[in-house]
């Protein structure tokens, strides 16, 4: 007998991430054995697998052999979801139809640059968990005074933001006025930004370059590419994954 819960198990099939999967038992979309789930954290023998349903769809296993993952340029003005009740623009515009994938993390609808999409919800799971640190490169530009050398170093070392300290991050001054290379390991809402604000400083422009090892490149914006095997081999090591 090997037990699993229910929530990490269907995130390793790449049904969703694990927090995804929370939500639509809360939401009674999930049955097992036709009998809807209402309690999380379900234990789940593998060796035993009983029938398992997402609205009233069948899932089946995966080993993920076969999971996606794209890279997408966000532009700015598209919200980071698959849907909006405002009527953006949204992800999914961009997204194929004969799909059902997600985005690893956020942009915010007013930045742009590297977005990861895919159906492999353990991989999403460990890219944004903390203990994994995997780096995050942004290129932003300010208005205001430039950074003095003792804000650099602050914002470096760790500053204290509403949600608690953030982690040490490297930010390095680039040759173009008042942009910066700012690179942070955490994911919390709209952190760069906040950094930026802690030294009355306002961001203008927000662009992710990297994920980890995957880097933007010259993809245009609003346009997909599936990321390639060497960098699915290095995304999957980043994230603690056995190719």
């Amino acid at each position: 007998m090997s037990l699993v819960r229910i929530q990490k198990l269907l995130a390793s099939w790449g049904v969703a991430s694990r927090r995804k999967i929370e939500s639509f038992i809360a939401e009674g979309r999930i049955s097992v054995d036709d009998r809807i789930l209402s309690e999380q954290g379900l234990l789940i023998d593998e060796d035993n697998l009983p029938v398992i349903r997402l609205d009233g769809k069948k899932i089946i296993p995966s080993q993920n052999t076969d999971y996606t993952i794209l890279l997408f340029n966000k532009p700015k003005l598209v919200i980071t979801s698959l849907k909006d009740e405002q009527g953006r623009r949204s992800i999914a515009d961009y997204l194929p139809k004969n799909k059902r994938l997600y985005p690893i993390g956020r942009l915010d609808y007013d930045s742009t640059g590297l977005l990861l999409v895919t159906d492999y919800g353990e991989l999403t799971n460990r890219l944004l968990h903390p203990s994994y640190k995997v780096p995050k490169e942004y290129i932003v530009k300010i208005i205001g005074e430039q950074l003095s050398d003792s804000e650099l170093k602050l914002f470096s070392e760790g500053i204290e933001l509403d949600d608690g300290l953030t982690a040490p991050c490297c930010i390095k001054p680039l040759k173009t006025y008042n942009t910066y290379s700012v690179t942070i390991k955490e994911g919390r809402k709209r952190q760069v930004r906040r950094m930026f604000e802690f030294f009355n400083r306002k961001v203008i422009n927000l662009h992710r370059v990297s994920f980890g090892p995957i880097k933007l490149g010259s993809l245009q914006s609003g346009k997909l590419r599936d990321i390639t095997f060497e960098e699915r081999k290095a995304l999957l090591k980043a994230a603690g994954i056995e190719y």
